[in-house]
Order: C-alpha cells, then sequence, then structure tokens
C-alpha cells in the first residue's frame, strides 16, 4: 500500500509544479510583449495610457526626419504569434506614429516596409489626412524590428515536394547534361 501513495503523492505534486510553471511562464512572456494593451485600446484613448508599453506592427506610410527624431507613420496591422505584422491590409484598425528619439536614417525604413515597434505609449497628436485631421496614437519606440527580405515574404511550399517522381527527378536534371563523353 505504501508504494502506490507514493506514486500518487508524486503524480499530484509533479502536476502541480507543472502548472505553477506554465503559468508563470505565460503572465511573464504576456508582460513582455505587451500583448495586455490592444491597439484599438490605445487608439480610443491614447491620453489615458501614457507611460505604457505596448508592442504594435504594421506596414511603413512615411519615414520623416525631424529636428530632434524620425517620426515613422505606420498603418497598423495585426501580429501573428512571431510578433510579425500580417499582409491583409484590410485587417488594419488605424494609423500610428512612432518616434525615435536617436538618429534614424528614414531611409532604412521605405515606404512598404513591414516593422514591428516596441515602445511607451506617449500620447496622441492630429495631423492633417487627405482632407480631414486624424488623431494618431503615439509610441516612443525602445525596440524597431524591420522585416525585409526572405523574412518579409510568404512562406512558399513546392506542390509537388516529396511526392513521387517531377519534372526536374532523377540526376539529369541539369539543363547542360550530356552523355559521356563530355568533349
Amino acid at each position: 500500500m505504501a508504494m502506490p501513495d507514493r506514486l500518487l503523492a508524486r503524480a499530484l505534486l509533479s502536476t502541480v509544479a507543472l502548472l505553477v510553471t506554465l503559468t508563470g511562464c505565460a503572465s511573464t512572456q504576456e508582460a513582455e510583449n505587451g500583448q495586455a494593451l490592444t491597439f484599438l485600446q490605445v487608439k480610443a484613448a491614447p491620453d489615458s495610457f501614457k507611460g505604457q508599453s505596448a508592442v504594435f506592427g504594421g506596414k511603413v506610410l512615411t519615414a520623416r526626419r525631424q529636428k530632434d527624431s524620425t517620426r515613422i507613420e505606420i498603418l497598423q496591422l495585426p501580429l501573428d504569434r512571431s510578433l510579425r505584422p500580417g499582409y491583409d491590409l484590410t485587417q488594419s484598425q488605424g494609423r500610428f506614429i512612432a518616434l525615435q528619439r536617436e538618429f534614424l536614417d528614414p531611409a532604412t525604413v521605405p515606404h512598404g516596409t513591414r516593422i514591428t515597434v516596441t515602445g511607451v505609449v506617449s500620447g496622441s497628436i492630429t495631423l492633417p489626412l487627405d482632407e480631414t485631421d486624424y488623431t494618431y496614437p503615439v509610441i516612443d519606440i525602445k525596440r524597431v524590428q524591420v522585416w525585409a527580405g526572405s523574412e518579409d515574404m510568404a512562406p512558399r511550399i513546392h506542390p509537388y515536394m516529396g511526392m513521387g517522381p517531377d519534372p526536374y527527378w532523377g540526376p539529369y536534371w541539369s539543363p547542360f547534361w550530356q552523355p559521356w563523353p563530355y568533349w
């Protein structure tokens, strides 16, 4: 009888330890990624979230060097699990401004670049947008992740990969292949 009780106690203790560990990891990751603060919350009342951390991303619309900072106007897009902005522009919930206090060359974030910004909400600014005034939430940048090159491209999968012979299967796939001898 003593042996099954020990196994039961050990299993119960292991389960409790695992649950405590997973709960701690989930809350730490949520706090680090700024996931508790959504773009719609900040857009609705940016002044009430001043000083709070946020992680937003999207597509760069403009980047301009100002006297003491670089101002980046971004079309917000939802982020995936790896904090990479999506591709569907219809999923956007608005625009925001990201300010880099240190020098940031606007040429490094040209129009159309996908970026993720980690920073602190510093309020809002109203600027003209076409024929109206638009209130932009403002994020002071702590970190910028530029998704460029192969990271920005949607993954492509060869439709016939691993499904048997295809036109390129076999040792004679090269257009320069010739039978022996090579003279």
